[in-house]
């Protein structure tokens, strides 16, 4: 398990140096100076010192040396072209919190019930549970989500008025995003559990232990569920890095000063470093899931061995 873990770890820092690298050049490959806005009204003496601070003065194979030292020896990806004072690195770790509030209890509250309504559909599959769960799970596919934020708020904030419409700060604050967050993850799982259940239903060994006498009970617990069950950890992965880089559509809605807001903002406004800190974090909380989720694999089903 070590040698695993360590061999994982060390492709995790190579598939970092890999993501890290391509998003710098390809950033820096788009033509125009994302600094030109800003500064073209500045004297000529100013404007060069704006370069000089940022690096944009030098090659782009500098740039690249400077902030692949600072960000391994420091931690430090700089700070933000388009609010100058702000660094990269605390932006990343102050917003992430805020949208993993709503992102993890989401994640968590439509990861339980949608394994529930996929249990519940396999069990009872082409009977009204059945039809009733797969409504649901067509509903949260189809509809989307700013339909579903919209109709919410209309509801809930305007005509009972109950939740409050947008803002931050406040526990009630969470409640509306959180139900229209969960709804994808709702249908996903449901659908997905379903899904594996009844293949799982189907197979020889299942059939056999139900000729032996064993209960549908114990059977559904011991041998259905878990199997069916393990496949729905590979679909936790990207989601679990969605959590901490938040959803703009709903942060935008909702005024959720999140990540995701801050991310698309950079994008639009050429935030060079910004963006690169955003890809990057995303990229090593994505790794970081794929190892534990890796490594849940192993603890929940001893047949499958990790090297």
């Amino acid at each position: 398990m070590i040698k695993f873990i360590a061999k994982r770890v060390g492709y995790m820092l190579v598939t970092l140096v890999v993501v890290v690298t391509a998003t710098f050049f390809l950033m820096h490959s788009i033509p125009g100076d994302p600094l030109a806005h800003m500064a073209r009204n500045l004297p000529e003496e100013t404007r060069a010192n704006y370069y000089e601070k940022y690096g944009l003065d030098k090659s782009t194979t500098e740039q690249y040396g400077i902030f692949m030292k600072n960000l391994i020896t420091k931690g430090d990806m700089g700070e933000s072209l388009r609010y100058p004072g702000r660094n990269i690195t605390e932006t990343l770790i102050t917003n992430s919190k805020v949208s993993f509030v709503p992102g993890g209890l989401a994640l968590l509250l439509g990861f339980t019930i949608g394994i529930l309504l996929g249990i519940v559909a396999a069990l009872n599959k082409n009977k009204w549970p059945d039809y009733i769960v797969m409504f649901i799970a067509i509903i949260g596919i189809t509809v989307p989500v700013f339909v579903i934020a919209s109709l919410l708020q209309y509801f809930l904030s305007v005509k009972l008025m109950i939740l409050p419409t947008s803002g931050w700060g406040s526990w009630k604050n969470v409640v509306i995003p959180v139900i229209v967050l969960s709804f994808g993850t709702i249908a996903t799982y449901a659908r997905y559990v379903k899904s594996n259940m009844l293949d799982v239903m189907g197979q020889d060994y299942i059939l056999t232990a139900e000729a032996k006498g064993v209960s549908r009970f114990n059977v559904i617990r011991k041998h259905v569920f878990k199997n069916a069950f393990l496949p729905c950890m590979t679909l936790l992965v990207g989601q679990i890095a969605g959590i901490f880089t938040g959803s703009f559509v709903i942060e935008k809605i909702f005024g959720i000063p999140g990540l995701g807001f801050y991310y698309i903002s950079s994008i639009n406004d050429r935030d060079y470093t910004m963006i690169i800190g955003t890809t990057v974090f995303y990229a090593a909380i994505f790794i970081i899931a794929q190892l534990i989720v890796d490594l849940a694999y192993s603890f929940m089903d001893p047949r499958i061995r990790v090297k």
